[in-house]
């Protein structure tokens, strides 16, 4: 099966009592066994069938199943947030007296959980900029486990070779863990580029509607095995039935979502690299991005994601987003609406300010989530608040 075609139909649960088209859903927090053998049965691993929620689940497990399948990977686990899969993820593949190497620009959330939980319990960490290969080389350690990247990075949409990545890490016997949110498997697929294990935020373009919080892991079956068992069933970080059974449903219109985001934001990148009040526009799709070739190389398309910077600094960011009226001054990315933001004090507020500089996060940087809406709208929203820079 190609592409939309697994978002539509793979792993589907078809219902052979009533005949649902869709998939039911499976708001149960327990199952009931048919007698005690088969209850002792599937606690013991004998019998595959399910038993409770945070244990497992059919939504759960679809939609788990359908983004491995998209991934063209073994295996998939859903989490309740975006923040559980990354943190189940390092903590399934960490221990005590283990190192880990991050990539030096990452989503807040994730800097804050490593700097505030991970590196708590024993665990050494280095932020490198990973595509400075020696760098990169030179930070590795007898004890190093595991490579962390998120590429495009959030917000500065820096890219890293997830080849290169790869290929470095097994060298030093690490596995390399990808943040691919920004992305989605329709436009970068990590795990065959080399990737161990791919962590989403399904909050953004999987479910794409702005209604769930949600997470998948996705990666070759010994590593989700790993991560899963005692880790993901012991923390308790496994998603509801019903938000799974949303993301599902989202998950049909992926590719089509995906197509016109990214046509949208090559438009809107174009027009704000032309415009006089912009310093500088950070897109992989232009031919003036550093990373151009890079982006051709490992991407099918270029995302919907845009960040810029304003020649009048973070007074200008002010007024052009307190006056927008279409495009929504919120966080969060990937919906089918369009919202524009300001990383340095909201979605990267948690990353304390040195680390901020050297990842480029500067006070006049805005990041903005081009939507699908029609683009002469778009464009002559963003007119109208350019008014009042």
């Amino acid at each position: 099966m190609k592409f939309n075609t697994k978002a539509i139909h793979y792993g589907a649960i078809h219902d052979k009592q009533f005949g649902a088209h869709v998939s039911p859903l499976y708001q149960t927090s327990t199952f009931v066994f048919d007698d005690c053998a088969q209850g002792g049965d599937r606690f013991a691993g004998r019998d595959s069938g399910y038993k409770y929620t945070r244990l497992g689940n059919p939504n759960t497990n679809e939609v788990a199943a359908r983004v491995a399948a998209l991934d063209e990977t073994d295996a998939g686990l859903y989490t309740s947030t975006g923040m559980s899969a990354v943190s189940t993820a390092l903590l399934g593949l960490l221990k005590a007296g283990d190192h880990f190497i991050a990539s030096d620009c990452l989503y807040g959330g994730t800097v804050a959980v490593i700097n505030k939980v991970i590196t708590q319990y024993g665990i050494e960490m280095e932020y490198v900029k990973v595509n400075d290969e020696d760098a990169f080389r030179n930070a590795f350690r007898p004890n190093t486990k595991v490579v962390y990247i998120e590429t495009p990075a959030n917000p500065t949409l820096e890219l890293i070779d997830i080849e290169m990545a790869a290929k470095i890490a097994h060298e030093h016997g690490a596995a390399l863990i990808v943040d691919n949110t920004f992305m989605t498997p329709y436009l970068q697929k990590p795990i065959c580029l080399g990737a161990d294990v791919a962590v989403y935020s399904v909050t953004k373009y999987i479910n794409g509607h702005g209604d769930v919080v949600g997470g998948i892991i996705t990666g070759k079956q010994a590593f989700i095995d790993k991560i899963n068992n005692p880790h993901l069933l012991n923390l308790g970080g496994t998603g509801s039935p019903f938000d799974a059974w949303l993301v599902a449903r989202g998950l049909k219109t992926l590719g089509l979502r995906m197509e016109k985001h990214c046509e949208n934001a090559m438009s809107v990148a174009r027009y704000l690299e032309k415009h006089p009040k912009v310093d500088r526009v950070y897109f992989p799709g232009l031919e003036s991005f550093p990373q151009y070739a890079l982006a051709q190389k490992q991407m099918k398309l270029f995302g919907g994601m845009i960040a810029f910077e304003l020649k009048g600094g973070y007074e200008a960011g002010e007024k052009l987003l307190n006056h927008l009226e279409l495009i929504s001054l919120a966080v969060s990315l990937g919906g089918v609406d369009s919202l524009i933001q300001h990383p340095a004090s909201m979605t990267h507020a948690a990353v304390p300010p040195e680390e901020k500089v050297k990842a480029g996060i500067t006070d006049g940087l805005v990041r903005i989530s081009v939507g699908i809406e029609d683009i002469e709208d778009l464009i002559a929203d963003l007119d109208n608040g350019f008014k009042y820079v």
